[in-house]
């Protein structure tokens, strides 16, 4: 009896053990408040969502949706909170957001419903499709020209994925990040670059010899971008969410647009009617 007795101590005091060991990972608006830092997931690569510009400076789209995120945080905490930037990448991003590296994604990022298994996403700040970019004049035209055609992805994209399910007679060759997969092309070791439509005007605008590229195809796929944050996080999903909701319900949201694909930007890209009628939807009354 003796014996079980402690056996039986010993595992409530295993339990004991985990519960605090469990307790110690804190909900991410904790975490911040803790330690008086926002970190924030970022690209280097992706204009103009999320790059590096002339001045060595991290701006982009994204990058000024995640400043009204950082000025909403400060906000519910009462108290001012440094915003940090962290590199990702798309085979990265996930194990950095899940081990606390970084508290939220803010680039390109598509929110789908297998990822959805692991992260949770905000509401849909963007909405695109995967397109192609070829040397101007080539015979690419669309999917219907890729079949046994060398064509560029990023490596873990949604891009990727659906050309395996979708065009299996193209021949694939998937690149760590853009600026490889660009290279590729300009060197001709690919005949056309894979990647959501917006992102390929991105590379077009910033190769220095825009008039040699273009941007070819119907969208294969549907692409909402979203913020992405650790799963199970309400509170947090709720500080983002309320954040986009009222910038697009302010008209915050159709300015910083207007600055990053207006008339007069790098990448001009006019808003269609019906995404600026699907985004007013996702705003929830007060």
């Amino acid at each position: 009896m003796k014996r079980f007795g402690r056996i039986l101590f010993l595992a409530f005091l295993g339990a004991g053990i985990s519960g605090v060991a469990f307790g110690q990972c804190p909900s991410t608006l904790d975490k911040i408040k803790n330690s008086g830092v926002f970190t924030l997931g970022v690209r280097k690569d992706s204009p103009p969502f999320s790059f590096i510009n002339k001045q060595n400076e991290r701006v982009g789209f994204s990058h000024d949706l995640a400043e009204l995120v950082h000025k909403a945080i400060e906000k519910k905490l009462g108290k001012s909170i440094k915003l940090e930037m962290k590199e990702t990448t798309p085979a990265t991003r996930i194990p950095l957001l899940t081990s606390q590296a970084v508290d939220l994604i803010a680039e390109t990022m598509t929110d789908t419903r297998t990822r959805r298994e692991s992260i949770d996403f905000s509401l849909t700040f963007f909405v695109t499709g995967a397109q192609f970019i070829v040397g101007k004049g080539s015979p690419i035209k669309g999917s219907q020209d890729i079949a046994g055609k060398r064509i560029g992805t990023l490596q873990g994209s949604t891009n990727e994925r659906v050309l395996r399910e979708k065009h299996s007679k193209a021949e694939l060759v998937s690149f760590p990040d853009h600026a490889a997969a660009f290279m590729a092309l300009q060197q001709g070791k690919v005949d056309a670059y894979c990647y959501d439509g917006i992102g390929l005007w991105g590379l077009k605008h910033k190769s220095g010899n825009p008039d040699q590229w273009e941007v070819v195809g119907d969208y294969i796929s549907y692409e909402p971008y979203s913020m992405a944050m650790r799963k199970n996080d309400s509170d947090f999903r709720g500080v983002v969410n309320a954040a986009l909701m009222e910038a697009i319900e302010g008209g915050e949201y159709f300015k910083i647009y207007e600055k990053w694909f207006g008339p007069e930007s790098d990448v001009p890209y006019p808003m269609t009617p019906d995404v600026r009628f699907f985004l007013l939807l996702q705003v929830v009354p007060k």
